[in-house]
């Protein structure tokens, strides 16, 4: 089981910025992938950045130039750097991490953490 804790959001105004951060508690498996999602009230969960082990990266295209995603490996923990900030990002952020055991992957959430930017 991997515990999940996110921290870092808030109010912001449209240009701010905010940086989230979610850790991983300890686990003798590996966790692969790492990602931030958000859902709009009203709407549906959707991603918004993930970052594998290695690196690789994936925005979705909303948020590209303006949101950093990076992770320290070393301490299972995942970062969103928000700049430029828009009341459309307005949604309550999820991090979510993909733990692989063996032949096994399981997914873990996060609580979530609110994000409101007013115009």
């Amino acid at each position: 089981q991997v515990q999940l804790v996110e921290s870092g959001g808030g109010l912001a105004q449209a240009g701010g910025s905010l940086r989230l951060s979610c850790a991983a508690s300890r686990s003798r498996s590996s966790i692969d992938v790492m990602g931030w999602y958000r859902q709009p009230p009203g709407k549906e969960r959707e991603l918004v950045a993930a970052i594998t082990s290695g690196g690789t990266i994936n925005y979705v295209d909303s948020v590209k130039g303006r949101f950093t995603i990076s992770r320290d490996n070393a301490k299972n923990t995942v970062y969103l750097q928000m700049n430029n900030l828009k009341p459309e990002d307005t949604a309550v952020y999820y991090c979510k991490a993909a733990v692989v055991s063996g032949p096994y992957k399981n997914n873990y959430w996060g609580q979530g953490t609110q994000v409101a930017v007013s115009s």
